[in-house]
């Protein structure tokens, strides 16, 4: 399939009240409201094309970028690559999400997480601490500076309420993925959330809520998940 193809068939299946829910969710113009399942069903059609999901990704459509993530090939992806896409992730769920996901699966996805979490915008924070979280879901244990994750808890212990309201979001979450998937640091992950308490975040008066970190560790651990790593962020 082509980049016009796939933009053709994107506006066919735009829903204006999948858009209008969106919206809500912090997705941004321009895009047309495509059902999540509608893109995995062209992803499946497609399965890897890292050249393709640059050209979407490079149209700036929210549903395209979010295609785009589905299908590249995190391996093929340079560091440049995912600087340009960071840059360009202005809607939550790319921010959040699609890079994230990407990034973790490269392997660049530390080294730039750092970075981002540094970064003067807040959209590049929240793809920092997602990213991270999603790199310490996906790798082993022993493939993990643990000292320095160590540290990255206690910066969102320090930092978490005073930071933006996405990036605390995400930070949030960060502390989640250190509890449930490393398991030398899950006491460190827990006592973080205990510090940290209750995380308020503006849902933009959606039914979404910002889970409790020590509650969600404990029910991965009750389910039998505890250190059971992902294969990849994508969903």
């Amino acid at each position: 399939m082509t980049v016009q193809q796939i933009m053709t068939e994107l506006k066919s299946r735009g829903d204006e009240q999948i858009k209008k829910i969106f919206l809500k969710h912090g997705v941004k113009e321009p895009f047309f409201g495509v059902r999540i399942e509608y893109l995995k069903a062209i992803q499946k059609k497609i399965k890897t094309d890292y050249k393709l999901a640059l050209d979407l990704y490079a149209t700036g459509n929210a549903d395209a970028m979010y295609l785009a993530g589905l299908i590249t090939d995190d391996a093929s992806m340079t560091k440049a690559d995912l600087q340009t896409w960071v840059k360009q992730a202005v809607s939550n769920n790319i921010s959040e999400y699609t890079v994230p996901w990407v990034a973790s699966g490269s392997r660049h996805g530390y080294e730039l997480g750092m970075r981002w979490i540094n970064a003067k915008e807040d959209h590049i924070v929240t793809a920092g601490w997602a990213t991270l979280g999603g790199w310490v879901a996906t790798r082993p244990d022993e493939a993990l500076d643990l000292p320095a994750i160590k540290d990255l808890l206690q910066k969102v212990k320090k930092e978490i309420h005073g930071a933006p309201n996405r990036v605390r979001y995400t930070m949030n979450n960060f502390v989640i993925c250190v509890g449930s998937y490393v398991k030398p640091l899950t006491a460190d992950a827990m006592a973080t959330a205990a510090a940290i308490g209750e995380v308020t975040v503006n849902m933009n008066g959606t039914a979404c809520k910002v889970p409790s970190a020590a509650e969600y560790i404990q029910k991965v651990r009750d389910k039998g998940k505890w250190g059971v790593k992902k294969k990849t962020m994508k969903c």
